[in-house]
């Protein structure tokens, strides 16, 4: 079998079953049911393009009070840094298609078995940390909506019900994200365009372009933050070119439309992001379309839940799937309950995390459209260790991180700000870290797969 085959994945000889009702495999070695259509797919990727942190992250686009961008600037970075990175997540949602493997199964074929525990874990650790803030936006969004600063036990525990009751019956969920949920966000979508953009908005960056490319960067990496889960549910695509194109085009237009609708709520609060959501809620019945919002803020951290749980599946392939979503469910309701808010260092260690899977993708896609994926991963237990491929996604990573340290503690910084002064560099408005570490972890695994030598050995 081929890597470009849509059929059954290599991780399984049985057939998938393709009835509309079938449900995602309980264990790992079971090939998935290929039910999901465009549709489905830009239904749920709309979805999980708009949440209530990117209407707050358009702080991060706009830039530091006295140095903002202007609103076209702005605007142009928004969808530059979208399309950029959702082509980016396309092709790890293709890749998933293509191989019916969950996005850490995927990677057995990249490394070998043993060696995809790294990722995962790493994987895990994000999603986790990103469903347990899930459960903290929606319980801030349910006391804005209530007007009470109260009751936050109660919201964290409705919202981590509900999220784990969409991680058992994961393609039911989808479908019904589809029928329902994504027209009501639709319509709320609309209602708050219209009537945030009758008030208007200050432009308080004028014509300033300064640091577009670093706001182009910021929304960059929201979408590669998808890019370890996307074949967790492409994987059940009926076709390739529907999960490339039901991806890209869902998440592109939901992504564009919050944050530019984000900022226009940022410049109508003066910048204020944590006054940002009593603008949507101050609009006539805004509290309404609001509530929407925020009862759609469970499928973000469905998402988060449910790639944990196939995260997991990775190191322990037999263990019952709902067993998994279930208790890790619970876990990130316990810990959303002890946790009120994250810390800078937390934010830190997540954008750390982050940083791991953007040259990640360029060593699985170039590795899979062009190196050893043409003829065909083997995803099974026993694939064996491909160590050499861990070269290039060290460098991207490395690229990375000489470009942009990550605050994530004193001495990490130091020791790239360090090597920043040792060989006399200042990173510039022009040095994307996405995108260079990118093109180096892409370039290195392109030399990798292509020169003879080192191809038999990778």
């Amino acid at each position: 079998m081929t890597a470009a085959s849509p059929s059954p994945s290599p991780v399984s000889v049985l057939e998938p079953p393709t009835g509309g009702h079938a449900e995602a495999p309980l264990v790992l070695d079971t090939a998935p049911p290929r039910t999901l259509g465009f549709r489905d797919q830009f239904a749920l990727w709309a979805n999980l393009g708009i949440s209530l942190i990117g209407f707050t992250s358009a702080a991060t686009v706009l830039g530091q009070p006295g140095s903002e961008l202007s609103f076209t600037a702005a605007t142009v970075a928004i969808v530059v840094g979208t399309v950029i990175g959702t082509a980016m997540l396309g092709v790890a949602a293709l890749i998933g298609a293509r191989t019916g493997a969950p996005a850490m199964a995927v990677l057995r074929g990249l490394f070998g078995t043993k060696l995809s525990y790294l990722p995962t874990v790493l994987n895990i650790l994000q999603c986790v940390g990103w469903g347990v803030y899930e459960l903290i936006v929606i319980a801030w969004g349910a006391q804005t909506v209530a007007g009470t600063q109260g009751w936050r036990w109660l919201f964290v525990l409705l919202a981590g019900a509900l999220t784990t009751g969409l991680t058992i019956w994961p393609l039911g969920s989808i479908a019904a994200l589809r029928k329902y949920v994504a027209i009501a966000v639709g319509i709320a979508m609309v209602y708050f365009t219209v009537q945030l953009g009758r008030q208007g908005w200050p432009n308080p960056g004028a014509g300033n372009w300064h640091g577009f490319l670093k706001a182009t960067d910021a929304i960059i990496a929201v979408s590669i933050s998808f890019v370890p889960l996307a074949a967790d549910y492409t994987r059940h695509s009926r076709t390739g070119r529907a999960s490339f194109w039901g991806t890209f085009s869902g998440y592109t237009v939901a992504q564009v439309w919050c944050y530019l609708l984000g900022l226009i709520a940022l410049l109508q609060s003066h910048g204020n992001a944590d006054n940002l959501l009593d603008s949507f809620a101050g609009v006539a019945a805004g509290w309404a379309f609001l509530l929407v919002l925020v009862l759609r803020e469970a499928d973000q951290s469905f998402a988060n839940v449910y790639s944990t749980a196939m995260s997991v599946h990775n190191l322990f392939p037999r263990v019952d799937r709902r067993l998994l979503t279930g208790g890790i469910g619970l876990l990130v309701t316990a810990l959303a309950l002890q946790i009120k808010e994250f810390t800078d260092s937390y934010y830190a260690f997540l954008g750390l995390i982050g940083s791991v899977f953007v040259p990640l993708l360029a060593v699985l896609a170039v590795d899979f459209f062009l190196g050893r994926g043409r003829r065909g991963w083997d995803l099974t237990q026993q694939a064996p260790a491909r160590p050499l491929m861990l070269l290039p996604w060290a460098l991207g990573f490395a690229v990375y991180q000489f470009l942009a340290p990550t605050a994530v503690a004193g001495w990490w910084t130091g020791f790239w700000t360090d090597l920043q002064s040792a060989v006399h560099f200042t990173p510039q408005q022009w040095s994307s870290a996405s995108l260079f570490s990118f093109l180096v972890a892409g370039l290195a695994t392109l030399a990798l797969v292509r020169l003879p030598r080192l191809a038999e050995r990778a």
